[in-house]
């Protein structure tokens, strides 16, 4: 008689659960038929090897599956790397120093200082209809996109924003990433997503801000060139059509949320 108990639910549910993220994941990567194409494989190898027992043939499935699990490794690296990334930002354990009070209107006016020159900048550019693109930087390092831009490692200065968007500027095409409180770097290259459900509306530099957001944890903002509305991307999700005071609090949220 077949025994099936709550560890057989609990079981059949993480299988499930896996399962459906990894069917998400490859949809927002636009490799959905490839996985499709993966899980009829495994379930026509199930169903000859277990259940019909057909051994010649179940022997060759055997031999492609074993070499499939590399295959399937080299070609999903993104998507596997992305995978094991989000799983460790969600059961990310906070430092022993957590557990120490901090001062926190000191930290409350540090911010302030950090974000008002942010908002105002990008107020002023989205009021003239300056295309800019503002990364912060939080837990996850964005050491890599760095490093294909031109580094500037200066206080956040409202003017020296607008002066690195400003049309004429070398830098203005790439993005600005913010990292300790700094503008650290300039004129950077991000990648950019490949989501199919973008609307058709947004540009170039919200489909970057999109792809960064769902590589790491930064805020990606932008102001648009063409209406100037200013937007965010975090987690991979937009947040359209801003005021400064949505703005300042998206920011502030973001900020406490790393400390």
């Amino acid at each position: 008689m077949f025994d099936f108990g709550i560890k057989d639910i609990i079981d059949i549910f993480l299988v499930a659960l896996m399962l459906y993220y990894i069917y998400r994941l490859m949809r927002e990567s636009r490799s959905l038929n490839v996985f499709i194409g993966i899980m009829l494989f495994i379930i026509i190898w199930l169903f000859v090897s277990q259940i019909l027992e057909m051994r010649l043939l179940g022997s060759i499935m055997d031999k492609l599956v074993s070499v499939g699990v590399i295959a399937i490794i080299i070609l999903f690296q993104e998507e596997i790397r992305k995978f094991f990334y989000n799983i460790g930002a969600r059961q990310r354990f906070r430092t022993l120093t957590g557990f120490f009070h901090r001062d926190r209107k000191t930290d409350d006016e540090a911010d302030k200082r950090t974000i008002m020159p942010i908002v105002l900048a990008c107020m002023n550019m989205a009021r003239h209809k300056v295309g800019a693109l503002i990364v912060l930087e939080r837990e996850s390092t964005l050491t890599d996109v760095i490093t294909t831009g031109d580094l500037i490692d200066a206080n956040i200065n409202q003017r020296l924003i607008e002066n690195i968007f400003f049309k004429n500027s070398p830098l203005h095409d790439g993005a600005m990433v913010i990292r300790n409180k700094r503008i650290c770097a300039a004129g950077c290259i991000l990648p950019v997503s490949h989501t199919v459900n973008i609307p058709k509306e947004l540009g170039l530099r919200h489909r970057a801000a999109l792809g960064i957001s769902q590589e790491s944890d930064a805020i990606a903002i932008v102001c648009s060139e063409e209406t100037g509305r200013i937007s965010t991307a975090i987690n991979g999700e937009f947040r359209l059509r801003l005021s400064a005071e949505e703005l300042e609090s998206i920011l502030t949220k973001g900020m406490r949320s790393i400390e």
